[in-house]
């Protein structure tokens, strides 16, 4: 392992330039993603989001998520009042890869796939992605190039002791993850069940601290809300809040938000379930959040760091 390709693996220090790759519309926890990125403008100069596929109860295919997943990214950064950002999100892949060596050609691969030519192992573009992988994949398939160029952040998969990875962003796409998995590229993986379901919130914590502060942050309680109360009328309920861990890796600052290891990459397999070999390259794992903190965080930069009296 390179002192570079190590470095990469680590907290980024000072400002880095990031990408955002999503699929907004496919639950609650996106909207929140896209908030707190542009609300830490000292760690993170975002140039671009890109609208990633996803099929589930929201949508009739994965094209027709990404396109959801497209006006949702434009809608959430309108609430934020950065609409210059707007210019800045691209369509992405309206299907899925199918097979391990076809890029699905879309707008925000080939953005990617340029983008990350601007940039160096000692000076990578920070890929955050909180959906399928496909975009991102398919952009290393187009220029395999930009491997030594990014650090991919991607929240996907499961704790490596669970007995499978059927998680939703894996295995949408597993032939991407393995892609992402394969690549030369830093990966640091964010896994969710056993890890990332920590971050769970409830209805009385969203009202408190984000009800009738701002457009957006009125807007992330409301929609919150609503959505449990329609899976979940009558009960007491908390959600997860999944995708707001990769921005917060970006300010694990001596590890205030979350512990790491770097592990050897482990292989997604088409039955769902990982293989592993100690001789495969490092990537870097969060292997447990700290929920309070990371939420406190979050809530104290949308509202402007106002407390609740």
């Amino acid at each position: 392992m390179s002192f570079v390709y190590e470095k990469n693996l680590r907290h980024p220090e000072g400002r880095v330039d990031v990408v955002l790759d999503t699929d907004a519309f496919n639950e609650i926890d996106d909207q929140f993603a896209i908030s707190y990125l542009v609300h830490i403008p000292e760690k993170a100069d975002v140039k671009a989001f890109y609208a990633a596929p996803f099929f589930n109860s929201h949508s009739t295919g994965p094209g027709d998520g990404m396109e959801k997943s497209y006006d949702e990214i434009k809608k959430v950064l309108a609430l934020n009042g950065r609409e210059d950002l707007t210019d800045c999100v691209f369509r992405g892949s309206d299907r899925y890869l199918p097979d391990e060596q076809t890029p699905v050609d879309s707008p925000a691969a080939r953005d990617l796939a340029d983008r990350a030519m601007q940039y160096t192992a000692d000076r990578p573009l920070y890929v955050l992605a909180i959906g399928a992988i496909t975009n991102v994949a398919s952009a290393l398939l187009m220029k395999p190039e930009i491997a030594d160029r990014i650090v991919i952040v991607w929240l996907g998969g499961n704790a490596y002791w669970c007995k499978d990875t059927k998680e939703f962003n894996m295995m949408q796409d597993v032939a991407a993850a393995r892609i992402i998995f394969n690549a030369e590229a830093a990966l640091v993986q964010l896994p969710c069940r056993g890890v990332v379901e920590d971050l769970r919130t409830t209805k009385p914590e969203l009202e408190w601290w984000l009800r009738n502060r701002n457009p957006i942050s009125d807007y992330l309680s409301r929609n919150t809300i609503q959505e449990a109360e329609h899976f979940s009328p009558y009960m007491t309920w908390s959600r997860t809040i999944w995708d707001i861990s990769t921005v917060a890796w970006l300010l694990n600052d001596d590890g205030r938000f979350m512990e790491e290891e770097i592990t050897a990459a482990p292989v997604p397999e088409y039955d769902y379930t990982y293989s592993f070999d100690e001789n495969r390259r490092p990537i870097l794992c969060v292997t447990h959040i700290d929920r309070d903190a990371i939420f406190a965080d979050i809530f104290a930069k949308l509202t402007g760091n106002k407390t609740r009296s």
